[in-house]
């Protein structure tokens, strides 16, 4: 046991030896708390627990699939007996068994969240409402809410309350949507996401004898991130955990940031009322940043009054100084940060995956991704469209979810004229309408075409219905791949996209081919019991956006959201967009409790960062089609004077008065430049309407050139040293000037 034990600092060895009864782990950003996680499960493996009777929930797939393989190394091959994963693929496990008691075939489909905004749009035509009023977003989003709270339909109809809100919000009959939802989910066999949480708390309630079979089957469990989790979700993990108490949870209420998802802080700040006996226990090391990173987020987070007292610390060097940089606009704010990375990596022989780049909105990307193209930097942002949301995977996802499900009313609609097979809108209407009115599935409709619909669509129908028939015999008889391959096939989407010469068309197709690779892979995996398209299918509903991160050139500098950072570390960090109304949001200062999650946001951008923490703003950037004056985020008084220093790089200023007079001091400073020095002449230069930049690529001296802001000038010498050209030019107005030409606009005159 020496072997893995003997690494552990005291507070991990006890959260590792203290497997009786209830327990939770605070655990500060960097302490090792996955570590902690890991070795428990494996110290409780060794000591003769059997694997499928422990329980680990865990937020992302890659995070399960990690400790996972840990464990392995640990405690060998048993570790994948393991009921470990999301709390949504490992419920989702348990009512694939136990769906029947609720009425719903095992073989439910998972409707993501482009499917059940579909569906809403749909419900919300078919009622007649005005989708102006009824937006699929803000539906969907109250919808989500309800569940998260374990407010069901009937319970939303009846509550006066939140009927009330509605009409207030001028959306009166959000609560019939709600119902009509329901109910088309459940004719149709399917759960959304939220569905796979409500549905297990409901399965749980109503069926006691399926409850008392897996707390007997659960002797141990164990939560990580438990500050996320939401109101659902601790209820059921509290009723599985009821009969033997072992359960251990994991979290750092400082890092709650999802009440936009329905998570709730009050699960973890008020754990100890539900388990007086509970054990705390607190990894307050930090084992991943400097002492001024560590220090300098401990005084942001201080500042907030819901919390956990704890006292983070490390042994790690001093490092350097935060540095805080001002830029007169978002655009040059991009340039510097840009400029920053360059020199930092070529300074210290540091990697572009060594830098990320953190915003508080993806919006703020626009700017930052300009500048590290125009330095030839290579980037990546995270977040983007995912995978398996583009048209062409989803078009050939919805064959084979309807394939195997034909009351999925969501596939339907999807590929019943897809490719074109004469079937239009109005017939489609039609089958929906007739299944409605005789309280009948979709398939039974249109497996008697000529009974319900008649007419020339008729002919097709069939045609679609038997061909339905026909791949669902080649699911029974072929694995994943075999069946999604002839799926791909027969339906003719492959030859539909091969057809298509264009470069979209090259791309949908490779894209299709992509996923038939993906599931061979799947099909391939030796130590897969399950190769059938269902378990496929499951598996890829499930998918994170942190789990498709498989950037096959991972030199490249990090751009993402905080909300998206969270669990990760990069060396240097750069946080942009530090204003007053974007970080924080302005959407976020209505109440003590929503400025204080903003801080917890701030707080996680910061303990992010391993060696070196970047901090910039801007005091002007466009936001809505207009150029905004901004001001210094007050985050930024929040961090002790003592651990932050404007960059002497940019600003020709060092120094570190006191937090709550210095972001008056750098407006004043940078409005004093702006206005007062000798280069502002050039401000009443205003270029003609019709200036259009040339291409330098050719200057020379002596050229006559035209500058936007400095007006008229003469090259005098070109610079071909270093990466970048330069030219310095003397302008009529400002003097001379030395301008980067990758950066410059010039329209040469002669």
């Amino acid at each position: 046991m020496k072997d893995f034990l003997e690494s552990l600092n005291e507070p991990q060895l006890e959260g590792v030896l203290t497997t009786e009864g209830p327990c939770m782990l605070i655990a500060g950003a960097g302490s090792g708390k996955t570590r902690v996680l890991t070795y428990r499960i494996a110290h409780l493996m060794r000591k003769g627990v059997d694997p499928f009777n422990i329980m680990a929930l865990t937020f992302t797939n890659k995070a399960a699939k990690e400790m996972r393989e840990r464990i392995e190394t640990v405690v060998g091959h048993d570790a994948r007996n393991l009921w470990m994963g999301t709390f949504h693929s490992v419920f989702a496990r348990i009512l694939r068994t136990e769906a029947h008691h609720l009425g719903y075939p095992n073989n439910f489909t998972i409707y993501d969240t482009d499917d059940s905004k579909s569906l809403i749009r749909s419900i919300v035509k078919e009622l007649g409402l005005d989708d102006s009023v009824y937006k699929q977003n803000t539906v969907y989003n109250r919808i989500s809410a309800a569940k998260n709270t374990l407010i069901g339909w009937q319970d939303y109809l009846a509550n006066p309350q939140l009927m009330g809100d509605d009409a207030a919000n001028m959306r009166p009959e959000i609560g019939k949507i709600y119902r009509t939802y329901a109910q088309r989910c459940f004719k149709s066999g399917a759960m959304d996401f939220d569905d796979l949480l409500f549905n297990t708390d409901k399965l749980f309630k109503e069926h006691l004898e399926v409850l008392n079979k897996y707390q007997h089957r659960f002797q141990y469990m164990l939560v990580d991130e438990f500050q996320d989790t939401n109101l659902c979700q601790y209820f059921i993990i509290r009723k599985l955990a009821a009969v033997r108490q072992n359960i251990c949870v994991v979290g750092d209420d400082a890092q709650s940031i999802y009440a936009f998802r329905g998570a709730d802080i009050t699960n973890i700040l008020n754990f100890e009322r539900d388990y007086p006996d509970l054990k705390v226990i607190k990894l307050e090391q930090n084992y991943r940043s400097t002492q001024n990173i560590v220090q300098a987020a401990n005084s942001v987070i201080k500042r907030n009054r819901a919390q956990l007292p704890k006292n983070v610390w490390t042994a790690n060097e001093e490092g350097n100084l935060i540095e805080l940089i001002k830029a007169v606009s978002d655009n040059e704010e991009g340039r510097l940060v840009a400029t920053s990375i360059f020199q930092e990596k070529m300074q210290h022989q540091l990697k572009f995956s060594d830098f990320a780049i953190l915003y508080r909105t993806n919006s703020q990307s626009r700017a930052i991704e300009e500048a590290l193209r125009r330095m030839n930097i290579k980037y990546k942002v995270v977040g983007g469209l995912s995978f398996y949301q583009r048209k062409e995977i989803k078009d050939l996802l919805a064959y084979l979810r309807f394939a195997i499900n034909q009351q999925d009313e969501a596939s339907f609609r999807r590929i019943i004229n897809l490719p074109k097979r004469g079937i239009g809108d109005s017939t489609i209407d039609k089958i929906i309408v007739a299944a409605n009115d005789h309280s009948i599935s979709i398939w039974e409709v249109i497996q008697h075409a000529n009974s319900f619909i008649g007419g020339r669509a008729a002919g097709p129908i069939d045609d679609f219905v038997a061909m339905i028939k026909r791949f669902s015999l080649e699911i029974e008889r072929k694995d994943a791949y075999d069946a999604a391959f002839e799926i791909a096939k027969g339906s003719g989407l492959l030859r539909e996209l091969y057809e298509d010469k264009t470069v979209e068309g090259l791309s949908r197709y490779e894209n299709v081919q992509e996923l038939l690779n993906a599931i061979k892979e799947f099909v391939d995996d030796a130590e897969r019991e399950d190769k059938s398209l269902g378990s496929f299918l499951q598996e890829v509903s499930l998918v994170t956006g942190q789990d498709e991160d498989k950037d096959k050139d991972p030199e490249k500098v990090t751009l993402m959201t905080i909300h998206m950072a969270k669990g990760l570390e990069f060396r240097n960090v750069y946080m942009v967009g530090m204003e007053e109304d974007l970080f924080p949001s302005q959407m976020m200062l209505s109440s003590r409790a929503d400025l204080e999650e903003e801080r917890r946001l701030f707080y996680v951008a910061i303990t992010r960062a391993q060696k070196r923490l970047f901090l910039s703003y801007a005091l002007t950037r466009y936001r809505f089609g207009r150029l905004k004056n901004c001001e210094p985020s007050r985050f930024l008084d929040d961090i002790d004077q003592s651990f932050i220093k404007v960059s002497s790089k940019f600003s020709g200023v060092e120094s570190t008065p006191p937090p709550s007079q210095y972001a008056k001091k750098l407006v004043s400073g940078m409005k004093k430049t702006v206005s007062s020095a000798p280069v502002n002449r050039a401000t009443a230069y205003k270029p003609p309407t019709d200036f259009t930049p040339s291409d330098t690529s050719a200057l020379q001296a002596g050229m006559k050139v035209e500058h936007p802001k400095f007006g008229f000038g003469v090259v005098a010498q070109m610079d071909f040293s270093g990466a970048d050209r330069k030219a310095r030019i003397n302008f009529n107005d400002v003097g001379e000037k030395t301008l980067l030409l990758s950066f410059a606009k010039l329209r040469i005159l002669s």
